[in-house]
Protein backbone atom coordinates (compact mmCIF):
# COMPACT_ATOMS: atom_id res chain seq x y z
CA UNK A 1 0.00 0.00 0.00
CA UNK A 2 1.37 3.38 -0.98
CA UNK A 3 2.37 5.64 1.87
CA UNK A 4 0.74 9.06 1.48
CA UNK A 5 1.96 10.49 4.76
CA UNK A 6 3.79 13.78 4.27
CA UNK A 7 5.44 15.88 6.94
CA UNK A 8 5.75 19.51 5.92
CA UNK A 9 8.40 21.87 7.18
CA UNK A 10 8.54 25.65 7.23
CA UNK A 11 11.17 27.98 5.82
CA UNK A 12 10.91 30.45 8.71
CA UNK A 13 14.31 30.95 10.29
CA UNK A 14 12.95 30.76 13.84
CA UNK A 15 11.71 27.21 13.21
CA UNK A 16 15.12 25.62 12.56
CA UNK A 17 14.67 23.08 15.34
CA UNK A 18 11.34 21.99 13.89
CA UNK A 19 12.81 21.72 10.41
CA UNK A 20 15.67 19.56 11.64
CA UNK A 21 13.20 17.20 13.22
CA UNK A 22 11.14 17.07 10.01
CA UNK A 23 14.22 16.11 8.00
CA UNK A 24 15.27 13.45 10.52
CA UNK A 25 11.75 12.00 10.61
CA UNK A 26 11.59 11.75 6.81
CA UNK A 27 14.95 9.94 6.67
CA UNK A 28 13.99 7.69 9.57
CA UNK A 29 10.80 6.60 7.79
CA UNK A 30 12.39 6.00 4.39
CA UNK A 31 15.82 4.66 5.34
CA UNK A 32 17.84 6.92 3.05
CA UNK A 33 17.01 9.99 0.94
CA UNK A 34 18.82 12.42 -1.31
CA UNK A 35 18.63 16.16 -0.67
CA UNK A 36 16.30 16.59 -3.65
CA UNK A 37 13.97 13.89 -2.29
CA UNK A 38 14.01 15.52 1.13
CA UNK A 39 13.08 18.89 -0.35
CA UNK A 40 10.12 17.36 -2.20
CA UNK A 41 8.86 15.41 0.82
CA UNK A 42 9.20 18.17 3.41
CA UNK A 43 8.22 21.22 1.30
CA UNK A 44 11.48 22.87 2.37
CA UNK A 45 13.66 24.76 -0.09
CA UNK A 46 16.70 22.88 -1.49
CA UNK A 47 19.00 25.38 0.22
CA UNK A 48 17.31 24.87 3.61
CA UNK A 49 17.60 21.10 3.22
CA UNK A 50 21.28 21.35 2.23
CA UNK A 51 22.03 23.51 5.27
CA UNK A 52 20.23 21.13 7.65
CA UNK A 53 21.87 18.02 6.16
CA UNK A 54 25.30 19.62 6.42
CA UNK A 55 24.65 20.54 10.05
CA UNK A 56 23.42 17.04 10.92
CA UNK A 57 26.33 15.38 9.11
CA UNK A 58 28.79 17.54 11.01
CA UNK A 59 27.09 16.52 14.26
CA UNK A 60 27.41 12.86 13.26
CA UNK A 61 23.66 12.21 13.17
CA UNK A 62 23.62 11.59 9.42
CA UNK A 63 26.04 9.73 7.21
CA UNK A 64 26.37 9.66 3.40
CA UNK A 65 25.77 6.51 1.34
CA UNK A 66 27.04 5.45 -2.08
CA UNK A 67 26.21 8.04 -4.82
CA UNK A 68 23.30 7.28 -7.14
CA UNK A 69 23.98 7.74 -10.85
CA UNK A 70 21.04 8.38 -13.18
CA UNK A 71 21.67 10.00 -16.55
CA UNK A 72 23.87 13.04 -16.95
CA UNK A 73 25.03 15.46 -14.31
CA UNK A 74 26.40 15.02 -10.86
CA UNK A 75 25.38 11.83 -9.00
CA UNK A 76 22.95 12.21 -6.09
CA UNK A 77 24.28 11.34 -2.67
CA UNK A 78 21.69 9.88 -0.28
CA UNK A 79 22.00 10.31 3.47
CA UNK A 80 20.86 8.02 6.27
CA UNK A 81 20.72 8.14 10.05
CA UNK A 82 23.83 7.03 11.91
CA UNK A 83 22.38 4.60 14.52
CA UNK A 84 25.21 4.95 17.03
CA UNK A 85 25.28 8.74 16.96
CA UNK A 86 23.01 8.74 20.00
CA UNK A 87 21.82 6.30 22.66
CA UNK A 88 18.81 5.94 24.89
CA UNK A 89 17.95 3.92 28.01
CA UNK A 90 14.62 2.29 28.74
CA UNK A 91 13.48 1.05 32.16
CA UNK A 92 10.36 -1.03 32.77
CA UNK A 93 9.32 -1.75 36.35
CA UNK A 94 6.32 -3.85 37.28
CA UNK A 95 5.29 -6.22 40.08
CA UNK A 96 7.69 -9.01 39.15
CA UNK A 97 10.42 -7.68 36.88
CA UNK A 98 12.84 -4.81 36.45
CA UNK A 99 14.16 -4.56 32.90
CA UNK A 100 16.76 -2.07 31.62
CA UNK A 101 17.80 -1.77 27.97
CA UNK A 102 20.28 0.42 26.10
CA UNK A 103 19.37 1.09 22.46
CA UNK A 104 20.77 3.07 19.54
CA UNK A 105 18.75 5.36 17.26
CA UNK A 106 17.53 2.41 15.19
CA UNK A 107 16.14 0.69 18.27
CA UNK A 108 18.75 -2.08 18.32
CA UNK A 109 19.44 -3.33 21.84
CA UNK A 110 23.13 -3.25 22.84
CA UNK A 111 22.75 -3.95 26.56
CA UNK A 112 19.92 -5.72 28.40
CA UNK A 113 19.54 -6.58 32.07
CA UNK A 114 16.51 -8.36 33.56
CA UNK A 115 16.11 -8.54 37.34
CA UNK A 116 13.35 -10.59 38.95
CA UNK A 117 11.60 -8.72 41.77
CA UNK A 118 8.57 -9.31 43.99
CA UNK A 119 6.51 -6.28 45.00
CA UNK A 120 9.52 -3.96 44.47
CA UNK A 121 10.13 -1.31 47.11
CA UNK A 122 11.66 2.09 46.19
CA UNK A 123 15.00 2.11 48.08
CA UNK A 124 16.17 -1.35 47.00
CA UNK A 125 14.88 -0.90 43.46
CA UNK A 126 16.60 2.46 42.95
CA UNK A 127 19.85 1.01 44.28
CA UNK A 128 19.59 -1.86 41.81
CA UNK A 129 18.90 0.56 38.95
CA UNK A 130 21.95 2.62 39.95
CA UNK A 131 24.14 -0.49 39.77
CA UNK A 132 22.90 -1.42 36.29
CA UNK A 133 23.29 2.15 35.02
CA UNK A 134 26.90 2.07 36.25
CA UNK A 135 27.43 -1.09 34.17
CA UNK A 136 25.92 0.63 31.12
CA UNK A 137 28.19 3.63 31.62
CA UNK A 138 31.23 1.34 31.72
CA UNK A 139 29.96 -0.46 28.60
CA UNK A 140 29.63 2.79 26.62
CA UNK A 141 32.79 4.45 27.89
CA UNK A 142 33.31 7.84 26.24
CA UNK A 143 30.04 7.43 24.31
CA UNK A 144 28.06 7.87 27.54
CA UNK A 145 27.97 11.59 26.68
CA UNK A 146 25.81 10.67 23.66
CA UNK A 147 23.01 9.20 25.81
CA UNK A 148 19.92 11.33 25.22
CA UNK A 149 18.15 10.32 28.40
CA UNK A 150 16.18 7.67 30.25
CA UNK A 151 12.59 6.64 29.63
CA UNK A 152 10.78 4.95 32.51
CA UNK A 153 7.57 3.00 32.35
CA UNK A 154 5.52 1.98 35.38
CA UNK A 155 1.91 0.90 35.67
CA UNK A 156 -0.49 3.86 35.84
CA UNK A 157 -2.72 5.69 36.38
CA UNK A 158 -0.80 8.53 38.04
CA UNK A 159 -2.24 10.90 40.62
CA UNK A 160 -5.85 9.71 40.52
CA UNK A 161 -7.36 9.56 43.99
CA UNK A 162 -8.89 6.17 44.75
CA UNK A 163 -7.08 4.45 41.88
CA UNK A 164 -3.37 5.29 42.03
CA UNK A 165 -1.06 2.76 43.71
CA UNK A 166 -3.84 0.46 44.89
CA UNK A 167 -4.98 -2.85 43.56
CA UNK A 168 -3.20 -5.60 41.62
CA UNK A 169 -2.27 -3.57 38.55
CA UNK A 170 -0.39 -0.75 40.29
CA UNK A 171 2.75 -0.54 42.42
CA UNK A 172 2.24 -0.08 46.14
CA UNK A 173 4.71 2.08 48.08
CA UNK A 174 5.66 4.41 45.23
CA UNK A 175 3.04 7.11 45.87
CA UNK A 176 5.47 9.72 47.24
CA UNK A 177 8.49 8.80 45.10
CA UNK A 178 9.57 11.34 42.47
CA UNK A 179 11.22 8.73 40.29
CA UNK A 180 12.22 11.26 37.62
CA UNK A 181 14.14 13.35 40.17
CA UNK A 182 15.65 10.26 41.83
CA UNK A 183 16.96 8.80 38.56
CA UNK A 184 18.21 12.17 37.32
CA UNK A 185 20.24 12.48 40.53
CA UNK A 186 21.62 8.95 40.05
CA UNK A 187 22.47 9.24 36.33
CA UNK A 188 22.84 12.94 35.54
CA UNK A 189 20.51 12.37 32.57
CA UNK A 190 17.05 13.74 31.75
CA UNK A 191 14.34 11.27 32.77
CA UNK A 192 10.80 10.92 31.43
CA UNK A 193 8.10 8.83 33.14
CA UNK A 194 5.10 7.49 31.25
CA UNK A 195 2.56 4.70 31.59
CA UNK A 196 3.06 1.41 29.80
CA UNK A 197 0.46 1.90 27.07
CA UNK A 198 1.84 5.30 26.06
CA UNK A 199 5.44 4.14 25.77
CA UNK A 200 4.40 1.01 23.87
CA UNK A 201 2.61 3.25 21.37
CA UNK A 202 5.77 5.35 20.97
CA UNK A 203 7.81 2.20 20.45
CA UNK A 204 5.34 1.02 17.79
CA UNK A 205 5.52 4.42 16.10
CA UNK A 206 9.32 4.29 15.92
CA UNK A 207 10.02 0.63 15.30
CA UNK A 208 6.79 -1.25 14.54
CA UNK A 209 3.72 -1.41 12.31
CA UNK A 210 2.75 2.23 13.08
CA UNK A 211 5.84 3.74 11.41
CA UNK A 212 3.71 5.16 8.60
CA UNK A 213 0.54 5.92 10.55
CA UNK A 214 -0.40 9.43 11.60
CA UNK A 215 -3.29 8.49 13.88
CA UNK A 216 -3.64 5.21 15.73
CA UNK A 217 -4.62 3.71 19.07
CA UNK A 218 -2.35 1.16 20.70
CA UNK A 219 -4.31 -1.18 22.97
CA UNK A 220 -1.74 -2.44 25.48
CA UNK A 221 -2.46 -5.74 27.24
CA UNK A 222 -0.29 -5.88 30.34
CA UNK A 223 -1.12 -6.73 33.92
CA UNK A 224 -3.93 -4.25 33.35
CA UNK A 225 -5.23 -2.68 30.14
CA UNK A 226 -4.49 0.75 28.68
CA UNK A 227 -4.38 2.61 25.38
CA UNK A 228 -1.69 4.81 23.85
CA UNK A 229 -3.10 7.51 21.56
CA UNK A 230 -1.53 9.17 18.51
CA UNK A 231 -3.54 11.84 16.70
CA UNK A 232 -2.17 13.61 13.61
CA UNK A 233 1.36 12.46 14.44
CA UNK A 234 1.22 13.72 18.02
CA UNK A 235 1.05 11.77 21.24
CA UNK A 236 -2.00 12.59 23.33
CA UNK A 237 -1.51 11.98 27.07
CA UNK A 238 -4.26 14.05 28.65
CA UNK A 239 -4.24 16.59 31.48
CA UNK A 240 -2.51 14.36 34.05
CA UNK A 241 -0.90 11.85 31.66
CA UNK A 242 -3.80 9.42 32.17
CA UNK A 243 -5.42 9.50 28.73
CA UNK A 244 -6.11 6.01 27.47
CA UNK A 245 -7.10 4.39 30.77
CA UNK A 246 -9.60 2.34 28.81
CA UNK A 247 -9.26 -0.51 31.29
CA UNK A 248 -11.65 1.36 33.57
CA UNK A 249 -14.43 1.79 31.03
CA UNK A 250 -17.43 -0.14 32.31
CA UNK A 251 -18.45 -2.76 29.73
CA UNK A 252 -20.66 -4.91 31.98
CA UNK A 253 -22.69 -2.94 34.54
CA UNK A 254 -22.89 -4.90 37.76
CA UNK A 255 -20.10 -7.22 36.58
CA UNK A 256 -16.85 -8.20 38.25
CA UNK A 257 -15.70 -5.90 41.05
CA UNK A 258 -12.75 -3.66 40.20
CA UNK A 259 -10.32 -2.06 42.66
CA UNK A 260 -11.24 1.38 41.26
CA UNK A 261 -14.66 1.01 42.92
CA UNK A 262 -16.67 0.24 39.82
CA UNK A 263 -18.04 -3.08 38.64
CA UNK A 264 -17.59 -4.58 35.18
CA UNK A 265 -14.47 -2.65 34.13
CA UNK A 266 -12.93 -3.80 30.86
CA UNK A 267 -9.58 -4.84 32.34
CA UNK A 268 -11.36 -7.23 34.72
CA UNK A 269 -11.97 -9.28 31.56
CA UNK A 270 -9.17 -8.27 29.13
CA UNK A 271 -5.75 -8.24 30.85
CA UNK A 272 -3.04 -10.64 31.97
CA UNK A 273 -4.44 -10.36 35.50
CA UNK A 274 -7.82 -11.56 34.25
CA UNK A 275 -6.21 -14.32 32.17
CA UNK A 276 -4.22 -15.60 35.16
CA UNK A 277 -7.33 -15.71 37.32
CA UNK A 278 -9.38 -17.46 34.62
CA UNK A 279 -6.65 -20.07 34.04
CA UNK A 280 -6.11 -20.73 37.75
CA UNK A 281 -2.65 -19.10 37.98
CA UNK A 282 -1.39 -16.97 40.87
CA UNK A 283 -1.41 -13.39 39.45
CA UNK A 284 1.41 -12.32 41.79
CA UNK A 285 3.72 -15.12 40.67
CA UNK A 286 2.68 -15.92 37.11
CA UNK A 287 4.58 -14.57 34.10
CA UNK A 288 3.00 -14.08 30.65
CA UNK A 289 4.88 -17.13 29.35
CA UNK A 290 3.14 -19.27 31.98
CA UNK A 291 -0.07 -18.92 30.00
CA UNK A 292 1.55 -21.01 27.27
CA UNK A 293 1.85 -23.87 29.77
CA UNK A 294 -1.81 -23.91 30.79
CA UNK A 295 -4.28 -26.31 29.27
CA UNK A 296 -4.99 -25.07 25.71
CA UNK A 297 -8.72 -25.56 26.17
CA UNK A 298 -8.71 -23.40 29.29
CA UNK A 299 -6.89 -20.56 27.61
CA UNK A 300 -9.10 -20.83 24.51
CA UNK A 301 -12.13 -20.55 26.78
CA UNK A 302 -10.70 -17.31 28.22
CA UNK A 303 -10.11 -15.97 24.70
CA UNK A 304 -13.72 -16.71 23.80
CA UNK A 305 -14.94 -14.99 26.96
CA UNK A 306 -13.16 -11.71 26.14
CA UNK A 307 -14.01 -11.28 22.46
CA UNK A 308 -17.26 -9.42 23.15
CA UNK A 309 -15.83 -6.86 25.63
CA UNK A 310 -12.76 -6.42 23.42
CA UNK A 311 -14.96 -5.75 20.38
CA UNK A 312 -16.79 -3.17 22.50
CA UNK A 313 -13.51 -1.48 23.34
CA UNK A 314 -12.43 -1.35 19.68
CA UNK A 315 -15.83 0.06 18.72
CA UNK A 316 -15.50 2.81 21.37
CA UNK A 317 -11.95 3.71 20.30
CA UNK A 318 -12.83 3.82 16.59
CA UNK A 319 -15.94 5.90 17.18
CA UNK A 320 -14.23 8.43 19.47
CA UNK A 321 -10.92 8.88 17.65
CA UNK A 322 -11.57 7.86 14.02
CA UNK A 323 -7.96 6.67 13.98
CA UNK A 324 -6.42 4.88 11.01
CA UNK A 325 -6.01 1.69 13.02
CA UNK A 326 -6.34 0.07 16.41
CA UNK A 327 -3.16 -1.87 17.24
CA UNK A 328 -3.23 -4.63 19.85
CA UNK A 329 0.01 -5.58 21.58
CA UNK A 330 1.68 -5.68 24.96
CA UNK A 331 3.22 -8.26 27.24
CA UNK A 332 1.16 -11.23 26.10
CA UNK A 333 3.26 -13.81 24.20
CA UNK A 334 2.90 -13.50 20.43
CA UNK A 335 1.19 -16.91 19.84
CA UNK A 336 -1.49 -16.06 22.41
CA UNK A 337 -2.08 -12.57 21.05
CA UNK A 338 -2.37 -14.03 17.56
CA UNK A 339 -5.14 -16.34 18.74
CA UNK A 340 -6.96 -13.39 20.31
CA UNK A 341 -6.77 -11.21 17.19
CA UNK A 342 -7.85 -14.09 14.92
CA UNK A 343 -11.03 -14.61 16.96
CA UNK A 344 -12.09 -10.93 17.05
CA UNK A 345 -13.79 -10.60 13.64
CA UNK A 346 -16.37 -9.60 12.80
CA UNK A 347 -15.91 -6.21 14.45
CA UNK A 348 -18.86 -3.99 15.27
CA UNK A 349 -19.74 -1.33 12.74
CA UNK A 350 -18.25 2.09 13.46
CA UNK A 351 -17.00 5.17 11.62
CA UNK A 352 -14.18 2.91 10.35
CA UNK A 353 -16.55 0.15 9.30
CA UNK A 354 -16.13 0.74 5.56
CA UNK A 355 -12.40 -0.06 5.69
CA UNK A 356 -10.81 -3.48 5.31
CA UNK A 357 -10.15 -5.41 8.51
CA UNK A 358 -6.37 -5.33 8.13
CA UNK A 359 -6.55 -1.52 8.00
CA UNK A 360 -8.76 -1.25 11.08
CA UNK A 361 -7.02 -3.82 13.28
CA UNK A 362 -3.29 -4.60 13.48
CA UNK A 363 -1.15 -6.84 15.68
CA UNK A 364 1.64 -4.88 17.33
CA UNK A 365 4.85 -5.74 19.12
CA UNK A 366 4.49 -8.25 21.92
CA UNK A 367 6.57 -9.85 24.62
CA UNK A 368 8.31 -8.91 27.83
CA UNK A 369 10.57 -6.28 26.22
CA UNK A 370 7.80 -4.25 24.57
CA UNK A 371 7.39 -1.65 27.33
CA UNK A 372 11.14 -1.26 27.95
CA UNK A 373 11.80 -0.67 24.24
CA UNK A 374 8.99 1.86 24.18
CA UNK A 375 10.48 3.58 27.22
CA UNK A 376 13.85 3.76 25.45
CA UNK A 377 12.10 5.44 22.52
CA UNK A 378 10.83 8.25 24.80
CA UNK A 379 14.05 10.34 24.82
CA UNK A 380 14.45 9.78 21.06
CA UNK A 381 10.85 10.87 20.51
CA UNK A 382 11.36 14.00 22.62
CA UNK A 383 14.55 14.87 20.73
CA UNK A 384 13.61 14.10 17.13
CA UNK A 385 9.84 13.99 16.63
CA UNK A 386 8.55 17.14 14.84
CA UNK A 387 6.85 19.36 17.39
CA UNK A 388 4.56 21.93 15.83
CA UNK A 389 4.44 23.94 19.06
CA UNK A 390 7.84 25.31 17.95
CA UNK A 391 6.06 27.28 15.24
CA UNK A 392 4.01 29.17 17.82
CA UNK A 393 7.05 30.63 19.60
Amino acid sequence: MENNMKTSGTNLEHARAHNRRVVIEAIRLHGELTRAELARMTSLTPQTVSNIVAELEQAGLLTSRQPRRSGRGQPSIPVTINPTSAWSIGIHLDHQTLLLVLVDLSGEVHFRRLVMVQKPQPAATLACIADVLAEMRFFLGAQWQKVLGIGVVMPGPFGVEGISSVGPTTLNGWEQVDIEAELTAISGLPVTLENDATVAAIGERFHGCARHLNSFIYLYIGTGLGAGIFTDGHLYTGHAHNAGEIGHIVVEPGGRACYCGNQGCLERYVSLQAAYEFCGLDPMRALPEDLLQTEPARFTAWIESVTTPLRQAINILESVFDAEAVIIGGMMPAPLLEQMVERLPPLYQSVRGRYLLDMRLKRGMTGSDTAALGAAALPIFDEFNPQFQVLMK
